[in-house]
């Protein structure tokens, strides 16, 4: 397969080097292109308002591999592929390694599924791989199981739009108690702002925070409240994979909103 990788972590992270060159070893055609230093959290952002640039990196992966640095967002870097720098489209978008959980909630902020959601938005199927933890930099386990995964892939395509968020405990393989389909959880966040003062005596702040695994809120539509989350299957050594899309609507609200009678009264509004 034709693959664009990317990530958030930078183009010289480990968990990217290790994506990279296990898929090239697999025999796929490896394109990456990545941010030249760390972007994480930053969502689905773009740069606007400043140009964007990029570097041929050499020496850093397997020699098929071919890789650009780019000064931009992980969104940025994908739609620059797409649209500048790739000769033929991709067959997939792959995100990550990152190093780092991206469950429930993360995902709204979390530049490594934006970047595979970028090509889903341009009809292209994606894959967001994440590694849960912060520090443990061994990414074997979770880059075999990439090429697993890709492999299957290539032999039954993703149906339609769809992005797969894929999230791996850090444990050794024989740790793995399993592979789930799941649904989105709840990870949120007591955010707390350190407040300081710098050098020239002018206060500044830092985010911090704790994560709050809390129960799953219900599935309103009822169509996938069987599915576990995504949280508890990772606090369980499972391996987890979320089927996402880019489309936020909420359909039980539209039913919701349909009957509700101030709508029609919605021209009046607008009157003195």
């Amino acid at each position: 397969m034709r693959l664009l990788v990317s990530n958030d972590d930078g183009i010289f992270a480990p968990g990217l080097r290790a994506l990279a060159n296990t898929l090239a070893q697999a025999g796929h055609g490896v394109t990456v292109v990545a941010p030249d230093r760390e972007r994480s959290a930053t969502g689905h952002g773009l740069t606007l308002h400043k140009p964007i640039r990029v570097e041929p990196v050499t020496g850093f992966f397997n020699p098929t591999v071919t890789a650009w640095a780019c000064t931009g967002t992980p969104a940025d870097c994908v739609k620059l592929a797409l649209g500048r720098l790739l000769t033929h489209p991709p067959d997939l978008v792959v995100s990550g390694i990152n190093q780092g959980q991206n469950l429930g909630t993360d995902i709204l902020y979390s530049g490594t599924v934006s970047a595979a959601m970028e090509g889903l938005i341009e009809n292209i199927p994606g894959v967001a791989l994440s590694l849960a933890s912060y520090t443990e930099p061994e990414f074997g386990v979770a880059s075999r199981f990439a090429a697993g995964l890709i492999q299957q892939l290539s032999q039954e395509p993703l149906p339609g739009a769809i992005l797969l968020n894929v999230n791996i405990p850090a444990v050794a393989a024989q740790q793995i108690a399993g592979v789930c389909l799941t649904r989105q959880g709840v990870r949120r966040y007591t955010d707390q702002f350190d407040e300081r003062t710098d050098p020239r005596g002018r206060t500044y702040y830092w985010l911090a925070g704790t994560a709050i695994e809390d129960e799953p809120e219900p599935d309103e539509g009822g169509q996938s409240d069987h599915w576990p989350t995504d949280v508890a299957t990772v606090r369980n050594h499972k391996i987890s994979i979320t089927p996402l899309q880019y489309n936020l609507t909420h359909a039980p609200g539209l039913a919701t909103l349909a009957n509700w009678s101030g709508l029609n009264q919605g021209l009046y509004w607008l009157k003195d």
